[in-house]
């Protein structure tokens, strides 16, 4: 991926996100799903957590606790 001058780098936990996005989109892929919620997993799946962990991860930058949306 090219960074033009006016974006700034991408730090580890948006690059970590960058590889979790298309894993849970193969997983939906896979159980013709479109979303993980439809899943009957849901609530157990180790890959759908290590999502969430990213997602927050990417929009706290690590940080825990007081992290608003």
């Amino acid at each position: 991926m090219q960074q033009t001058a006016n974006t700034k780098p991408r730090d580890k936990f948006e690059l970590y996100l960058d590889e979790m996005i298309p894993k849970i989109q193969a997983c939906q892929k896979d159980r013709n799903l479109s979303t993980c919620s439809a899943c009957e997993q849901y609530l157990t799946c180790e890959l759908r957590t290590e999502y969430v962990k990213a997602v927050y991860n990417s929009m706290s930058k690590g940080d825990t606790g007081g992290f608003e949306f």
